[in-house]
């Protein structure tokens, strides 16, 4: 059964937050709040947590993940940006984004799509995300925590305890979090694709 871990979402508890990493480091597989819902991740290099969250989520080989990166140093490690793109991403990160990029050779493979060679990433606005995220050293894999014939992402900590948590090691508990879906644009066109309108603006993109 996870581990449920109480994290205030302004002032997040780093001896709390230094055990998550310890369990993603173990091989863990943790579900967390975002600044759009609750996702669910792994460490990059954990292909056995990976099978975990495919079976988790019923999702098949084509689903694209999301890097999670803590600032665009990190992220422009894993994607090709120009300078354009780098100034497009400096104006609107941390947010409510998810950006298609092409992907660096950092990328395993297994994480990108494998048609198009892209992934994708964000910077999220969250304090408990980019605490974790800096004690952690490097990017989580993610997706957004919907389970099968469910339409919407989890959005409390108790019921997804209830529902996966045996499937699972550890739940941060950031509270309630209603569903916010993140605006996905595609970055890798001469101009900016907008995939999915969320609760990003996407009046810098048109």
């Amino acid at each position: 059964m996870a581990q449920m871990f109480y994290i205030h979402p302004d002032n997040p508890q780093k001896r709390l937050l230094e055990q998550v990493v310890n369990i993603l480091k173990d091989q863990g597989v943790i579900a967390f709040p975002t600044d759009s819902g609750y996702s669910i991740g792994c460490m990059l290099d954990n292909k056995q947590g990976l099978d975990r969250i495919c079976k988790i989520r019923a999702l098949d080989k084509n689903h694209n993940f999301t890097l999670m990166c803590r600032d665009l140093s990190e992220l422009s490690a894993y994607a090709y940006v120009d300078n354009t793109t780098f100034r497009l991403l400096k104006n609107n990160t941390p947010g409510r984004y998810v950006f298609i990029l092409e992907a660096s050779k950092e990328v395993p493979r297994r994480l990108m799509n494998e048609k198009r060679k892209t992934i994708g990433l964000r910077i999220p606005d969250h304090k408990i995300d980019l605490s974790l995220l800096e004690l952690l050293g490097e990017p989580l894999m993610t997706t957004t925590l919907i389970l099968p014939n469910d339409g919407f992402a989890q959005s409390d900590p108790e019921e997804i305890e209830q529902t996966i948590g045996h499937q699972l090691d550890a739940i941060i508990h950031g509270g309630y979090i209603s569903e916010q879906p993140t605006t996905i644009i595609d970055l890798t066109h001469d101009y900016p694709d907008i995939i999915r309108k969320g609760s990003g603006d996407i009046t810098p993109f048109e």
